[in-house]
């Protein structure tokens, strides 16, 4: 199990031609940290579907802060922000890891996803079971 923030080194493959991490890739990074976080917590893809359940986007958002470059490190610091009946929400908060004293804040986002049922795609609402792993931790 995962203790602290996820670290991702960014590659030639996320930058753009100025090596500058592209806008397009923040959203998979989002994307890895949210569904990371549901795994630590013990209620990730996997324990969804034995449910005969998975998640659909509803809303991605980010707001982007500083840049990142190729070969930075970056932090990825998620945490579950609501959960609804059938819908969770995670935020995410991405640094660049410095030398400085304090990471560098790149950007901030949010994950918004239903939980649906795995076979019909329509609504579910997540069990009691799961519920308490969802819950945010203040």
């Amino acid at each position: 199990m995962r203790d602290g923030p996820l670290r991702h080194r960014v590659e030639h493959v996320d930058t753009d031609a100025s090596g500058v991490v592209h806008f397009s890739r923040y959203a998979s990074l989002v994307e890895t940290a949210a569904l990371d976080e549901l795994e630590r917590r013990g209620a990730g893809l996997d324990v969804l579907g034995a449910h005969g359940l998975d998640l659909r986007v509803r809303d991605l958002r980010i707001t982007y802060r500083a840049p990142a470059r190729f070969r930075d490190w970056v932090l990825l610091m998620p945490g579950v922000e609501h959960v609804g009946p059938a819908s969770i929400k995670v935020a995410v908060k991405l640094y660049r890891e410095d030398t400085g004293p304090e990471p560098v804040l790149l950007a901030t986002g949010s994950l918004d996803m239903a939980v649906v049922n795995r076979e019909s795609g329509g609504p579910a609402c997540i069990p009691e079971a799961l519920r308490a792993e969802f819950k945010p931790v203040p």
